[in-house]
């Protein structure tokens, strides 16, 4: 039974960040299946979409169950919003797309501690992945 133990404690953390990685993983590639129905939309309408549902994705939700955040720069008022990085410079200068990542929450800078585990859209499209790794 200890040897049981032993191996279901050892095995358990192992499976729960590869289960974590995966979800990461899905994140990143819905973020960049998402990239070119974006641009597409853009290139056809002469602007970007207002939000996720002018590109078919209305609901479209992120591996934790919450829907994906995207935030057209052209039609903010001024830069509050917009994802930002260390010193606070906006991370793209077209839009924001990111998930909230595990804990389901976010703050404009990526270097707060909610913002770390977002997986992110940064550098105008050169960039997605982990926020904590940006």
């Amino acid at each position: 039974m200890f040897i049981f133990v032993t191996i279901t404690a050892m095995a358990v953390p192992s499976l729960l960040s590869a289960i974590n990685a995966a979800r990461i993983a899905k994140a990143v590639g819905d973020i960049s299946t998402m990239e070119p129905e974006i641009e597409q939309y853009d290139l056809l309408n002469g602007q970007l979409p207002n939000d996720l549902s002018d590109i078919g994705r209305p609901n479209f939700l992120d591996p934790w169950g919450k829907p994906y955040e995207y935030l057209n720069h052209a039609t903010m008022k001024g830069n509050g919003k917009a994802r930002k990085d260390r010193f606070l410079v906006p991370l793209n200068d077209d839009y924001d797309l990111y998930s909230d990542g595990a804990d389901g929450k976010s703050s404009s800078p990526i270097t707060a501690q909610n913002s770390q585990d977002d997986i992110i859209r940064a550098a105008d499209g050169g960039y997605i992945g982990l926020a904590s790794d940006f």
